[in-house]
């Protein structure tokens, strides 16, 4: 039986947040990649698209969420249903981190607006 122990998630920085991967290949998941995402006070992640559809439950803190143009306040316990091909941003406008739980397909890959590709680790 998988179990990924919180001490032995790994963890990844970009573009000011941090990923806490816990379900990936690595860990023994077939399908699912999932993580807590930790984005401080004052962030604005870059717009980019994703490939494959995201579930993104907000459990602490508020953000404002882009999807395709569209913006929206998201509070703790609200989710964003991000389908395959949304480009979306994330900002958090508040004087607190924020705290989500992610989970995607593996193989996620996202596109920066430059044309640069990325295959997040914790993604795949």
């Amino acid at each position: 039986m998988p179990v990924v122990r919180s001490a032995e998630a790994v963890t990844h920085e970009i573009h000011g947040a941090r990923f806490v991967s816990y379900a990936t290949p690595l860990t023994g998941s077939k399908e699912l990649c999932a993580w807590r995402g930790e984005i401080p006070a004052g962030t604005e992640a870059p717009a980019h698209t994703v490939d494959r559809e995201e579930i993104f439950h907000l459990l602490v803190g508020e953000l404002v969420f882009t999807l395709d143009g569209r913006a929206e306040r998201i509070r703790a316990g609200d989710t964003v249903i991000v389908n395959a091909g949304t480009t979306l941003a994330v900002e958090n406008p508040t004087d607190h981190t924020a705290l989500s739980w992610v989970t995607t397909s593996i193989g996620l890959e996202a596109e920066l607006a430059d044309g640069t590709r990325i295959a997040p680790p914790w993604a795949n």
